[in-house]
């Protein structure tokens, strides 16, 4: 029985990226098709808005590879907008069928846009929504062009946040919330373009104990600009790594007056 657990935890574990996944380029297209890792109800379980019902879009691919990162995004397939927004409303609702009413398909499978709108969602489904809180997340979200899949879900009336690691930059609508996990390159942080760093709501800082790239902050622009920033201890799958790790950030969000972020969703054995 032991033997078997172990064998489960080391696939658990050859699952997750840990600097191992393909660094990709930015995409530049008209966002009718976005590479997907995954479209799944949970809730949010890190940052400010903790706790809250959300549908996570897990986009494909990053732009860094980070030795820490325990998310898979590397076997992404390619999803039309009209199949990701569908299934989104889909898991905020609870039920299984949405009507899609597309305006008309092109020979490359995009749809044409008439009215502004990309496409139009029909509400077949009678109940509520009940997860309002869409997070865009990856990989590297900002890797793609999302701009009109955060516009088709304000639209619809969802909340939107993207998690992003800093290094690129997309106008999205003034309505996205955006928070920020900067990454050590090179052996430091760099400070966030300008552009970016006026539409960020919050900073999330990955903090560890032993890796000395992660063991303090740095001011990439949160000071000046006064916006929240959150540690988060970082997870080593090392149980006496861990208990360093959290006392490490409790030492660093009393030094610098920061927030704590837990990441809910394990202690809650969830996704």
């Amino acid at each position: 029985m032991r033997l078997c657990f172990i064998c489960l935890f080391w696939r658990f574990l050859s699952l997750k990226m840990f600097g191992k996944n393909k660094i990709l380029k930015p995409q530049n297209h008209d966002g009718l098709n976005l590479e997907v890792q995954e479209i799944f109800a949970t809730f949010q379980g890190e940052g400010p808005y903790v706790g809250y019902p959300a549908v996570f879009v897990r986009l494909g691919g990053c732009n860094l590879a980070c030795e820490f990162c325990d998310t898979e995004f590397d076997s992404f397939a390619t999803m039309k907008l009209a199949e990701i927004l569908a299934r989104v409303l889909e898991l905020a609702s609870g039920e299984e069928k949405i009507m899609i009413q597309r305006e008309k398909l092109i020979e490359e499978g995009e749809l044409e846009n008439k009215s502004g709108s990309t496409i139009k969602l029909e509400k077949s489904f009678s109940k509520k929504i009940a997860k309002n809180l869409v997070v865009i997340t990856g990989g590297e979200p900002m890797r793609q062009p999302i701009e009109r899949l955060c516009q088709e879900l304000i639209a619809l009336g969802f909340m939107v946040q993207v998690e992003t690691n800093g290094t690129l930059f997309r106008e999205l609508p003034k309505e996205v919330k955006i928070i920020c996990s900067p990454k050590n390159s090179d052996g430091k942080y760099h400070r966030i373009r300008a552009d970016l760093l006026a539409r960020i709501d919050a900073f999330k800082f990955i903090i560890s104990a032993t890796n000395s790239k992660y063991s303090d902050i740095a001011d990439v622009g949160q000071v000046g600009a006064g916006i929240a920033v959150y540690l988060q201890p970082m997870d080593e799958y090392d149980a006496q790594k861990n208990h360093k790790n959290m006392a490490h950030t409790l030492d660093l969000a009393r030094k610098y007056d920061a927030r704590i972020s837990l990441q809910m969703h394990k202690l809650l054995g969830i996704s």
